[in-house]
């Protein structure tokens, strides 16, 4: 290769991650998130932009990839029991929405004036959603995992699968002139099918003997270079036989999500992931025609807005349809409400066998980006000013007239392991949260929580900590709990106030306070956590004892000067006199555990934890 061609490439390679790293961190710095950030970089780095790259098409193509990668991790995550279960969220939901969009979007094109078969065309593109932009933004957010994120995760689904239908309908409707040239459906068919079955296959009976035989080699980068190639290889069969490569992908994930070797797989594939599906966000960027929307400049403005609203509404009436609430309908609605990448392909097909001219196709092609441009933007707009709807309180019991002798405030991983050992001995406990769908998970399992904010004193007055013999606060907010230790030792002295510390610091504060007991959420269970790597390592159970024992009561002399007034620094110096250099015995202290007892001169200190990081 010649050393100018050398230059060019490191140029443009620069220029990309270059347009990436300023851009993105300062789009989410905005709060405009990463997506418009790799947009607008791609657009300014473009050739409609300060022209550093000229075939932007090229580099769509290429990081494609991102998005193949991005749907094998999803599936990775979805063992096919799930994917079973969400059958008709995919065939049931993902048909009805794709068919009322696709009737909505045809007529808006037949309102701008486009043939039949030309809107059809046009509104079956933009029916096919942006998988890699939808995706990033519920991974952002982290809610694909959450009911309402699987259900979009299902239609995404479903247009993946649609792409092979459109396809061959697109060659029955082109002229008899360019449909002389086609493969026979038959045979398309028997290939696509053909080439899913050997997939299948090769999942279950191929894959986990190669994994294992290269993991017996432990050479990390072979199985690195063994993902890519379960990644690529199931995209490019898939794509052999006129299905969606990055379909293939997901199948392939799928088919892999049980495997023991699924965590490794996943770590081998984030890095290229992220890095290939943020360079198709800069490609999607450069791609935006400027000239074209210069001389179709009415068509487009107009054709945008309307087809993302059009979709959105008939997004919406389904939703609703289906029983989803109207914040999910909406949010759902405005997510989707753009094109995908894969109405690239479509309308390549469509100009290919004659539907549709390249003038149309550039027009619609621009349609397309331009609201895939405009939607990160949308979502922002929408989340800042419309006020999410408030929760329904149906069926939810309001802490009114409690009368438990144990009053618990805050249900959430910690609260649950504390009730436990109430309810075990049969204490009359009551519970209450502000969390809506925590409490109506809770009544799935049979537990009674009322809906009640701790940090209101008519609240804590209705929930009867005004009998309550204790009161223990577990929520996991510590300005919240701060607020409630200050009611409860103001206005309820009579009952035993025992509080969730989340750091040394704040376990001070609670001693302060006059708590009647707390303890640092992490510290004991760092203990016993080390107690095992010692048992691990051969120590016997009364020798592992002592050293807990003793690091305990380090820990609470450390801590009761803390409170005394010493300070952190103070605790410090005392814990390292007492730790001696080199030990002489398998303990890391050599000070006898007798010593330790003056912390029972101060109220609350017994309950020392973690180092102050716990």
């Amino acid at each position: 290769m010649a050393p100018e061609q050398d230059s060019n490439m490191l140029i443009s390679a620069v220029a990309l991650l270059g347009a990436a790293v300023i851009a993105v961190p300062l789009f989410r710095r905005l709060g405009l998130g990463s997506v418009l950030g790799y947009l607008a970089a791609g657009l300014l780095i473009g050739p409609f932009g300060l022209g550093l790259f000229s075939d932007p098409q090229a580099i769509l193509h290429f990081a494609e990839l991102g998005v193949v990668m991005f749907l094998f991790i999803i599936g990775l995550e979805m063992r096919p029991s799930h994917l079973w279960h969400l059958r008709k969220q995919i065939f049931g939901l993902g048909a009805l929405q794709i068919g009322a969009c696709t009737l909505g979007l045809t007529g808006v094109g037949m309102a701008f004036g486009f043939s039949p078969v030309v809107a059809f065309v046009g509104g079956a593109g933009f029916v096919l959603t942006s998988t890699a932009i939808v995706m990033q933004l519920l991974a952002e957010r982290g809610d694909i995992a959450l009911p309402h994120g699987q259900k979009m995760v299902s239609v995404l689904l479903f247009e993946d699968l649609l792409i092979v239908p459109l396809l061959a309908l697109v060659s029955f409707l082109s002229p008899s002139v360019a449909a002389a040239t086609d493969t026979p459906h038959w045979l398309a068919i028997v290939t696509g099918i053909g080439s899913l079955a050997a997939l299948i296959f090769a999942g279950l009976w191929l894959l986990n003997p190669l994994f294992s035989l290269l993991a017996a080699a432990r050479t990390r980068e072979v199985m690195a270079a063994a993902a890519l190639l379960v990644v690529l290889g199931s995209a490019l069969l898939m794509e052999a036989g006129g299905l969606s490569s990055a379909m293939g992908a997901f199948l392939a994930g799928v088919l892999l999500s049980e495997s023991t070797f699924r965590h490794q797989l996943e770590a081998d594939v984030e890095p290229f992931r992220g890095l290939l599906l943020g360079l198709f966000f800069l490609a999607v960027g450069m791609s935006l025609d400027l000239s074209v929307v210069a001389e179709n400049l009415a068509l487009i403005a107009a054709a945008v807005p309307a087809m993302m609203l059009t979709k959105a509404l008939c997004i919406y009436f389904v939703a609703r349809l289906t029983h989803s609430s109207h914040p999910e309908a909406l949010d759902r609605a405005v997510l989707m409400a753009q094109g995908g990448e894969f109405a690239f392909v479509l309308y390549s097909a469509a100009s290919a066998r004659g539907l549709i001219d390249a003038q149309v196709n550039a027009n619609f092609t621009a349609i397309v980006v331009l609201s895939m441009v405009l939607t990160p933007l949308v979502v922002i707009v929408v989340r800042r000013f419309i006020q999410p709807a408030r929760q329904s309180l149906d069926g939810i019991p309001i802490a009114e007239g409690l009368t438990g002798s144990v009053l618990m405030i805050g249900f959430g991983r910690f609260g649950q392991v504390v009730s436990q050992a109430l309810l075990a001995r049969g204490v009359d406990v009551s519970i209450i949260d502000s969390d809506i769908e925590m409490i109506r998970a809770a009544q799935g399992f049979g537990f009674t929580v009322y809906y009640g904010d701790g940090t209101r004193l008519d609240v804590l007055r209705a929930s009867g900590a005004g009998n309550a013999r204790a009161i223990a606060v577990c929520v996991d907010n510590r300005k919240a709990s701060d607020r409630i230790v200050e009611l409860v030792r103001s206005e309820f002295p009579q009952a035993k106030l025992l509080v969730r510390a989340f750091d040394r610091e704040h376990a001070r504060l609670l001693v302060g306070a006059g708590v009647d007991y707390h303890i640092r959420e992490t510290f004991e269970s760092a203990l016993q956590f080390g107690g095992a790597a010692l048992r691990q390592l051969g120590m016997e159970d009364a020798e592992i004892e002592e050293v807990i024992d003793t690091i305990r009561e380090r820990d609470a002399e450390r801590f009761a000067l803390e409170v005394a007034g010493g300070g952190y620094e103070a605790g410090m110096g005392m814990l390292l006199r007492n730790t001696p250099q080199a030990p002489t015995r398998p303990t890391p202290f050599s000070k006898p555990r007798s010593e330790g007892k003056a912390l029972n001169e101060i109220p609350g200190a017994a309950q020392a934890s973690a180092p102050s990081s716990s």
